[in-house]
């Protein structure tokens, strides 16, 4: 069957996964007024590979898109409880003029459900059980739409607009297809999570950070930290984060899982497996502007697709939610203009701007994450930094990207300055070339 020949549907945007970025980039399309395609392979509610943990800056951005909240779902919390060997001590989050002072929990299960339906909400159309199987280029190379399977019956579709906006996660489909590869010497990780019951855990204030993983007893520590995010339903999110090296096999994840929370208090109901609630489930984390171009030919990458996944610690979520708002920041400013030359300089906005925000900080935390392979590091870290209350209040501005930096207090200054004095990375990477058409992509 020929491309002009398939059922169709137009759009001033076409928007690929309705996780956090792709509900956000269509949440704010639409409220700018453009006809807006959501499209997302699976059917919602559905699961994801997530801690579940909502930092303030997640929280910060939930907020603009008119979320509530205070309803029912959402489980607050005040901050982080450290631990490491026999140290424990908690950090509330900082309060600023920019970011609330309070986290949120969320099972995915129903949150990317909930963010889809505010993007629906706005105006925009979702297209669930639609897989995109690769873009359309026209004559010059440019992306104008994209080629999808629907419904249970799998009917070809192609959907056409001028801008196409990538939030299809680590597989980033799209963008391979466009011969956009991932950076090999960007770090990457493995995290690993499941669900436990436990009555005395599920409504804890804090998101408990451990810092101490280790392969054996007495073996060097591990880059990477366990954590117990409190659901309030009567569960935890239970699971641990590991930079990808030769210390930490993913084979080896469940063993580190289950010999961690073997050191658990048992009051906390973490050792029986009788309290497990569904399966150990993993998934990659790509980190640290893994992916570049963000954007190129039509085509703009948002989210895990673009490996916008914080290198610091492994946070993903909030990041997401910005870029979908850039995009549609850019994509509305872009379609302002007549398709040509000063459209597409509007485009290349979209690049120079991800990388304006957070560019020099994910050059400093891409440092950091080559730091922890290092065994000297990673041990200095768990029983020197992790074990310090004064060092983590200060330095859990700098993990979760919290500062205020407009004005802030002595911490956010010294943070930011600290931020400011690294070089800024290129939207393209040195030695980049333009990659070929490949067959995956149609030509309309």
């Amino acid at each position: 069957m020929t491309t002009s020949s398939l059922p169709s549907e137009a759009a001033d945007v076409i928007v690929v996964g309705a996780g956090p970025a792709g509900a956000s980039a269509a949440y704010h399309l639409a409220r700018h007024g453009h006809e807006v395609l959501l499209l997302e392979k699976a059917e919602f509610p559905r699961d994801k590979v997530c801690g579940d943990g909502l930092t303030p800056r997640a929280v910060h951005h939930l907020v603009r898109m008119g979320i509530d909240t205070r309803e029912a779902g959402w489980q607050t919390n005040r901050g982080v409880r450290f631990v490491s060997g026999d140290v424990s001590f908690e950090v509330d989050w900082p309060e600023s003029g920019r970011f609330p002072g309070y986290g949120l929990t969320r099972s995915r299960h129903d949150f990317d459900d909930l963010l889809a339906r505010r993007a629906v909400a706005a105006g925009a159309r979702l297209f669930s059980s639609t897989r995109v199987t690769g873009p359309v280029l026209n004559r010059a190379g440019r992306v104008c739409g994209v080629r999808a399977v629907m419904g249970a019956g799998q009917r070809p579709v192609v959907c056409s607009a001028p801008l196409v906006v990538a939030a299809d996660g680590v597989s980033a489909r799209l963008a391979v297809a466009l011969g956009v590869g991932r950076l090999p010497r960007r770090p990457m990780a493995t995290a690993v999570r499941r669900y436990h019951r436990t009555s005395v855990r599920h409504a804890d204030p804090y998101l408990d950070i451990w810092g101490d993983l280790r392969m054996r007893t007495g073996g060097p520590p591990l880059p990477g930290y366990g954590w117990i995010f409190p659901m309030g339903d009567g569960r935890v999110n239970v699971g641990l984060g590991l930079v990808n090296d030769r210390r930490s096999g993913s084979s080896e994840t469940r063993q580190v899982l289950d010999d961690w929370l073997a050191r658990t208090p048992p009051e906390w109901e973490l050792r029986d497996p009788a309290g497990i609630d569904g399966p150990l489930r993993g998934a990659a984390l790509p980190m640290g502007f893994n992916r570049l171009p963000h954007y190129t030919r039509g085509l703009l990458l948002a989210g895990d697709s673009g490996g916008m996944v914080s290198p610091w610690n492994g946070e993903g979520i909030p990041y997401a939610l910005e870029s979908g708002e850039l995009a549609a920041e850019i994509v509305t400013d872009a379609l302002a203009r007549p398709a040509g030359p000063w459209r597409e300089r509007a485009m290349l906005r979209y690049p120079h701007e991800v990388l304006r925000r957070n560019g020099r900080y994910y050059r400093l935390g891409n440092a950091w994450a080559t730091l922890l392979a290092r065994p000297a590091i990673t041990s200095l870290v768990s029983r020197r930094l992790v074990t310090s209350p004064a060092a983590m209040r200060w330095m859990i501005r700098l993990l979760v990207n919290l500062t205020d930096d407009r004005g802030g207090d002595t911490a956010d200054r010294v943070i930011n300055a600290l931020v400011r004095v690294v070089p800024a990375p290129a939207p393209v990477p040195r030695g980049a070339r333009r990659a070929p058409r490949r067959a995956l992509a149609d030509r309309g």
